[in-house]
């Protein structure tokens, strides 16, 4: 498991340092990165457009 092994090779050897580390994770806990929201997708239906698109992925792949 992936958590476990955040704490494998911490040493805390003083108070500075205890308090720095809590405030980071009560900081990682109030403000955390993932967030719920979907992105917005399209699909594209018109297949002109997909064409164009495929022609556009064809040339930067081909480089």
């Amino acid at each position: 498991m992936a958590t476990s092994s955040i704490f494998h090779n911490v040493v805390i050897n003083d108070s500075k340092k205890a308090d720095a580390f809590i405030s980071a994770i009560e900081a990682s806990i109030a403000d955390p990165y993932k967030t719920s929201e979907k992105p917005e997708t399209k699909v594209e239906s018109d297949p002109g457009k997909i064409s164009h698109l495929i022609d556009l992925w064809k040339k930067e792949t081909v480089k």
